[in-house]
């Protein structure tokens, strides 16, 4: 069985085609190979199906490898290779690129960064094609252990993410994500539509705003423009399908598109996992390649998601309903971009996107009839119009400029309702409809010293229209390569992010009914990032990486009451009318390490280990754990393929395996006897996150097979999450309608299948 690997060669700074590149595959023999064309495309046809890796030479450019691709029989290899021109004199020195991971896509990007690729979110075990969940593995980066997609980068809460899809701000792309969440329990971008990523865990370069512990950087992977091609996936999960082809024979354009059913409700139905309701969502994305001509290229994309719950609360194995609830959230983004190649050194990427999401959710308790009573209604409906235009230009191969400018027109329509215990009526906490906006703007300045030193660094502005609130922010990474081997990193950053809107538009409500919005003058929050690293190759396909991090957060909204303990740096979702100010700080330091060995010869393993501080000040002034401190986490991950059957079958058996101890969740105790007194939780405020669960322990293991026959691919799979069972207390809340405590615990046993078909 053969196929075609095929792609463009580009220069990474200009985005121009490079012309006679030379492009082999490494250990074939007798040497198969080719050279790109007059537009920088290059095919190499009867590629047997397997692992193969490929190696990239052009004149006056440095060497890439792209390691272990895939090859199946169902669908062609389209690559966009992007190479770096060297900073050396083209007759004195050849430059060789390692294969490492730690390289990001983004080359401004020197510090706490990482690629990863779709086959990556597909093999890992756990991840279930999620971006999310394989993030997970990375050295200082943690889940929610209760299931959800919440991403915790050193400590910080997880509203701090940046989300961004094809260069541009979106949504959180989670199905079921709350009010001001960055997680949710499935995202709804499936790894199918994923292109080579990158995710940041601090330090961003300039051009990444509104984000104070990490940023996701997707991209969409452009359809196969020459042959239609299709993938159905059934799975415990969802069923999805997708498809991808030409417009018309002859033209580069193409178009890619997926979509996906939940079929969740069968595990909720077996009785394998317990969700407390029925789970239910669907989601589109697709994106659509247009090429003008050599110097304009137009691209649209897009992706939705809609999904609810409608779920009961009983207390343990009792059969007693003590709630009732109703949830539902809906996420969209569009979004056109038109790269103009101005000439062989400069090119301008502008953009324009609309997004929106809706949030309606609903509680009931029993009354004193056993009848039900409303307890919390909210209906949030946000939408977002952005543009965005970034300039690049190339003076040398030592000097690239990058600056650009982001508008975002917001617009809101946020009701929410909540029962009021101690004054036993329903209250309005917010009510407010209307617009603002947010600009931001950038420039990086990217210097290769030598071939060995590289400098990045520029500024990053950041206002936002409600108060005025402004941020500005300067930036600088070094990376410093000792040797062929070895390689030295620091860099530096302030950073600054707008709070969901609810914060600021939250409202009080007085005993004469009048209401005041105390918050709407609040600043923004603000980080300082420091970060020291260290990459060592210990081979051609091992890999060390060390960073050492120290972060300074300021202007955190706490409340305004001398001896609270509250602090937005503790909130991971949701909202609240607590009267704020801007006094707050914090600190996040700690050590990781991954050692990596990449895929080789079908076996692979990962290392990480991180330990770390996280502390908050409120208003009492007193410094205290934070809820995200867990203080250590340790993953590793590791895999196998083998051929199996007849060589003409093949066929390849794989395993693979990740076992995470995480240090223990902390929450704040419940005050039992208030609670019941008030008829509504009460925590003790004054021993904030003094509670702990014991560690957190999480296997999950994966195997299946893969099958290639003429023009087809056959996958089959078992994923197994927490595959032990392991059941650690996370978290505990009180249950109006008996008055006692439930203990919330881990994500219990949850296993996967599913079987896939590309044709």
């Amino acid at each position: 069985m053969t196929q075609t690997v095929r792609g463009v060669i580009e220069d990474q700074d200009t985005k121009m085609p490079l012309i006679g590149a030379t492009i082999q595959i490494i250990g074939s023999d007798p040497l198969v190979g080719t050279i790109s064309d007059m537009e920088g495309h290059f095919r190499i046809e009867n590629v047997p199906v397997g692992r193969v890796s490929l190696k990239i030479n052009f004149i006056g450019f440095e060497e890439r490898i792209i390691p272990n691709l895939l090859v199946n029989s169902a669908k062609e290899v389209v690559l966009q290779v992007l190479l770096v021109e060297s900073v050396d004199n083209l007759d004195e020195v050849v430059i060789t690129a390692k294969k490492n991971k730690a390289e990001v896509l983004n080359e401004m990007s020197l510090v706490s960064a990482r690629s990863f690729s779709v086959e990556e979110t597909k093999r890992f075990a756990g991840s279930f094609a999620d971006p999310a969940r394989m993030v997970s593995s990375f050295a200082g980066v943690t889940n929610q252990p209760e299931g959800n997609n919440d991403i915790i980068v050193r400590g910080n809460s997880p509203r701090g993410i940046l989300w961004r899809l094809e260069g541009i701000e979106i949504p959180n792309p989670n199905h079921f994500a709350n009010e001001g969440a960055t997680g949710g329990p499935i995202n709804a971008l499936n790894g199918n539509m994923l292109s080579d990523s990158d995710f940041m865990s601090g330090a961003f370069s300039p051009e990444y705003g509104n984000a104070l512990s990490g940023v996701f950087d997707m991209k969409l992977k452009k359809g196969n423009n020459e042959t239609r091609e299709y993938t159905a996936t059934a799975s415990t999960l969802g069923l999805d399908f997708a498809a991808e082809g030409p417009f018309k024979e002859g033209y580069n354009g193409s178009y890619l598109a997926n979509y996906r059913y939940s079929s969740l409700a069968i595990i909720d139905q077996l009785g394998v996992v317990d969700f407390g309701g029925v789970p239910k969502y669907q989601d589109l994305s697709f994106k659509i390649h247009l090429p003008i001509n050599q110097s304009h290229i137009i691209s649209a994309f897009g992706l939705g998601g809609i999904s609810s719950i409608t779920a009961e609360t009983k207390f343990e194995d009792e059969d007693e309903v003590l709630g009732k609830s109703v949830f539902g959230a809906d996420m969209g983004v569009v979004g056109i971009t038109h790269n103009y190649l101005i000439n062989e050194r400069s090119f301008l990427k502008s953009s324009v996107s609309a997004s929106g999401t809706r949030l309606e959710s609903t509680d009931d308790l029993p009354d004193e009839n056993d009848g039900f009573y409303e307890a919390q209604h909210s209906n949030f409906t946000k939408s977002a119009l952005k543009f965005a235009t970034t300039f690049n230009h190339k003076f040398s191969a030592k000097h690239k400029l990058e600056t650009g400018v982001i508008y975002t027109q917001l617009k809101y329509d946020m009701v929410e309702n909540a029962w009021n215990f101690e004054r036993d009526r329903m209250e309005t906490v917010l009510d407010d409809k209307g617009g603002s906006y947010t600009m931001q703007a950038f420039a990086n300045w990217k210097y290769r010293i030598t071939k060995d030193l590289t400098l990045s660094s520029g500024m990053h502005y950041m206002h936002f229209g409600l108060n005025g609130a402004y941020s500005v922010e300067p930036r600088a990474a070094l990376k410093w390569v000792v040797t062929d081997r070895q390689a030295f990193t620091v860099g530096f950053g302030l950073h600054s992010k707008v709070e969901s809107l609810a914060v600021y538009l939250g409202k009080q409500e007085a005993i004469d009914g009048s209401l005041s919005m105390p918050n709407k003058a609040l600043g923004l929050s603000k980080a300082a990032h420091y970060v020291l690293g260290y990459d060592q190759s210990l081979g051609a396909n091992t890999h060390l990486k060390i960073e050492t991090y120290y972060q300074q957060l300021y202007d955190v909204p706490i409340e305004h009451e001398p001896k609270s303990t509250y602090s937005l740096l503790n909130a991971s979702d949701d909202f609240s009318n607590r009267v704020l100010n801007n006094d707050g700080t914090g600190k996040n330091y700690g050590l990781e390490l991954t050692l990596e060995q990449y895929l080789h010869k079908g076996f692979y393993y990962m290392a990480t280990g991180s330990v770390y501080e996280s502390k908050y000040t409120a208003m009492d002034g007193i410094e205290r754990k934070t809820a995200f401190a867990g203080n250590y986490a340790f993953n590793l991950l590791g895999g196998k393929e083998w051929k199996i059957g007849k060589p003409d079958k093949n066929k390849v058996l794989f395993i693979n395996t990740k076992v995470s101890l995480l240090g223990g969740k902390r929450y704040t105790p419940i005050d039992l006897a208030a609670s019941q007194a008030l008829g509504d939780e009460v925590r003790v405020e004054d021993q904030p996150f003094s509670a702990r669960s014991s560690d957190i322990f999480i296997m999950n293991f994966a195997i299946g097979t893969r099958r290639n026959k003429k023009s087809t691919t056959r996958e089959f799979k078992i994923d197994i999450q927490n595959m032990t069972n392991n059941q650690a207390v996370v978290n505990q809340y009180y249950v109006h309608g008996n008055g006692k405590i439930m203990e919330l615990k881990q994500l219990p046993l949850f296993p996967t299948i599913s079987y896939t078909y590309s044709f």
